[in-house]
C-alpha cells in the first residue's frame, strides 16, 4: 500500500509545467490569438490612462463600466430583434457589419453613460471637498462593487429576469468564424480580424483626438498643469467628464469585440479579471500614455497566451502579472514611461 502512494507521488505531474516545445509548434496561432486578447485589453486600458493622465486617480470601477458595455450591446441587439439562438445569424456582409454597428453603438452608449454618470455622482463631490487621493481610490472600489450588484441583483427585476442575474446570457452570435487566410500555421478568421482592426482603428482615433483637437489640447493640458489650463481658460470639470466619457466609450466598444471572440462572458462579474488586466496592460505600457496602453494591451495579450502553453493553462494569468511586475522591476514608469501631460502634438 505504501509503495503504490509512493510510486503515485513519484509519477503525479508537476505543479508548474515547462513545455517550451509546444510555444515553437504553436507560436504563430498563440500570436495571433494573443493580438485578439490584447487588443480587447489595449482598448479598456486607454480608459484607465486618460483618467489617471488627467486626475491621477485610478479608476477601478472602469473594469464594470465595460461589464455595463456588455449588457448594452446584448440588450441592443435584442431589440433590432435578436435572441439567444446558439446559431450564428446568416444575413449577409453589409447587414452583419450594420447591426454590429448597432451593437456596437448600444454598448457605448451604455458604457459612456456610465462613465460619466460615476463621474458626476461618485468622484465629482469629492473634488469639491478635496478630498484626499486615497479616499477616491476607496470610492472608485466601492463602486465597483454597486455596479456589480446592480447587475446581479437589480437588473434582472427591472427587465423581468432578461438581462442580469447570477448566470450568464445566452449568446447572440451575428459572426460565424470563417477562416481568411494563414500566417504560418495560424488561420485568422474574420472574427479576429474584426477585433484587431477595429480595435486599432478606434486606438488611433483616441490618439489623433487627443493630439490633434482643441479638446485634446485641453485634456493635455490638464493633465499637465490644471491650475494654468484653468487660468487659460480651459474648463477643468468640461474635461474631466469628455475624458470619462471618451474612456467609456472605448470600453462598450471593447465590449461588443470581447463577446465576438467569448460570447458566454456576459455576466455581472465577466468585468473584473478583465478589468485588471487592463489596468496592469496600462501600467506596463506606462500609465498616462496612450501609444502605452495600445502596446502594452497587446504585449500582455501574447506573453500571456505563451505562458499559458509553457507553464500550463492554470498559470495564465499569473504570467501577466508576473510579467508586470518584471517590466517595472527594469522600468518602473513603464515600456514608454511618457504621461499625457507631455504627450506630443
Amino acid at each position: 500500500m505504501t509503495g503504490g502512494l509512493l510510486h503515485t507521488m513519484v509519477v503525479a505531474e508537476p505543479l508548474i509545467g515547462f513545455d517550451v516545445a509546444a510555444l515553437g509548434r504553436n507560436f504563430w496561432a498563440l500570436t495571433v490569438d494573443g493580438l485578439t486578447y490584447g487588443s480587447v485589453y489595449a482598448l479598456v486600458a486607454v480608459g484607465y490612462t486618460l483618467v489617471y493622465g488627467v486626475l491621477r486617480l485610478i479608476n477601478f470601477a472602469h473594469s464594470e463600466v465595460f461589464m455595463l458595455g456588455m449588457f448594452g450591446q446584448y440588450a441592443a441587439l435584442m431589440l433590432l430583434g435578436f435572441g439567444p439562438s446558439g446559431d450564428a445569424y446568416d444575413m449577409g456582409i453589409v447587414m452583419t457589419v450594420l447591426y454590429l454597428g448597432a451593437a456596437m453603438i448600444g454598448g457605448m452608449a451604455i458604457s459612456g453613460g456610465v462613465a460619466v454618470g460615476l463621474e458626476r455622482v461618485a468622484y465629482r463631490p469629492l473634488r469639491k471637498r478635496g478630498a484626499p487621493s486615497l479616499v477616491f481610490l476607496i470610492t472608485a472600489i466601492g463602486a465597483s462593487f454597486v455596479l456589480q450588484e446592480f447587475v446581479h441583483f437589480v437588473l434582472p427585476r427591472l427587465t423581468g429576469g432578461t438581462l442580469g442575474g447570477v448566470n450568464a446570457q445566452q449568446p447572440i452570435r451575428l459572426v460565424e468564424p470563417e477562416v481568411q487566410f494563414q500566417i504560418g500555421s495560424a488561420n485568422v478568421t474574420n472574427v479576429t480580424l474584426i477585433i484587431v482592426v477595429s480595435a486599432l482603428l478606434l486606438a488611433l482615433a483616441t490618439d489623433q483626438f487627443i493630439n490633434r483637437t482643441k479638446f485634446g489640447r485641453g485634456i493635455r493640458a490638464v493633465a499637465q498643469d490644471p491650475v494654468t489650463a484653468t487660468l487659460m481658460g480651459v474648463s477643468r470639470e468640461r474635461i474631466i467628464m469628455l475624458t470619462f466619457l471618451i474612456g467609456g466609450i472605448l470600453a462598450g466598444a471593447a465590449a461588443l469585440l470581447y463577446t465576438l471572440r467569448v460570447p458566454n462572458g456576459i455576466v455581472y462579474s465577466g468585468g473584473f479579471i478583465l478589468g485588471i488586466k487592463a489596468f496592469c496592460a496600462a501600467v506596463l505600457g506606462g500609465i498616462g500614455n496612450l501609444r502605452g496602453a495600445l502596446l502594452g494591451g497587446l504585449l500582455l495579450g501574447v506573453m500571456e497566451n505563451y505562458g499559458q502553453v509553457v507553464f500550463g493553462t492554470e498559470w495564465r494569468d499569473v504570467v501577466a502579472f508576473v510579467l508586470l511586475i518584471l517590466v517595472l522591476m527594469v522600468r518602473p514608469t513603464g515600456i514608454l514611461g511618457e504621461s499625457l501631460g507631455r504627450a506630443r502634438a
